[in-house]
């Protein structure tokens, strides 16, 4: 972590939450969707903002938000790849289950040095995803944000695989686990009730409900016509 040795660890996690935010959004981020996603109140946002604004990290566009500048972005890719590659490594190497690699990733990412991350990439033969199914920028600082679209979206009839879930409710991904479902699966939506109710997918040959909030946090890659 040689370029990011003297940056603080709250800095990274605002550059963190920037990067996802603007990911999802697609443009400028709010400094309330900020403070929303980082837990703090809207004058803590407000002067983060304008630190990362003067060391180079964000660019802030008046009324309309803040983006992440390269260098800031280089900064958020580099804290995600350390967080990413613990989890897989916390999973796959010790055992630990995908609900609660999370939470020890986000205490261990800001201490993870430079040496240790090129081991752990190595131990695991580079990997590309995390277990929740999310991207690892590699060590150049590239990410592959392949298209998905959440499970809420999707009409009846419509057919995909199961490739990325959020991390932030441990609970939810107990039950997905509870329920037999797995990033790679392979889903059909059967039908859906109205205003943010279960979503019915056929997994193999069960047919499940899922809640509307956990709907929206699965994320899944189109398959139609196959």
């Amino acid at each position: 972590m040689a370029a990011n040795d003297l940056i603080s660890a709250s800095v990274q996690d605002y550059a963190k939450a920037v990067y996802a935010l603007q990911a999802r959004e697609g443009g400028a981020v709010s400094t309330n969707d900020l403070a929303e996603r980082l837990g703090v109140t809207a004058g803590s946002v407000s002067a983060m903002v304008r630190k990362l604004s003067e060391v180079g990290l964000l660019e802030h566009e008046p009324y309309r938000g803040v983006r992440l500048t390269s260098q800031g972005r280089q900064v958020a890719l580099e804290v995600l790849r350390h967080h990413r590659l613990l989890e897989l490594f916390l999973a796959e190497e010790l055992g630990m289950p995908w609900d609660r690699v999370h939470a020890e990733a986000e205490v261990l990412e800001h201490v993870l040095s430079e040496e240790l991350e090129q081991l752990i990439a190595t131990r695991l033969g580079d990997p590309t995803l995390d277990p929740h199914g999310d991207p690892i920028p590699t060590a150049g600082f590239e990410i592959d944000e392949r298209p998905t679209r959440s499970l809420d979206e999707l009409s009846a009839g419509a057919v995909g695989r199961f490739v990325r879930v959020s991390d932030s409710d441990p609970e939810m991904l107990r039950y997905l686990a509870a329920q037999g479902i797995s990033i790679g699966d392979r889903l059909e939506v059967t039908g859906r009730q109205p205003f943010g109710g279960p979503v019915f997918v056929r997994i193999g040959d069960r047919e499940q409900a899922l809640g509307g909030e956990l709907a929206r946090a699965m994320r899944i890659e189109s398959q139609e016509g196959r």
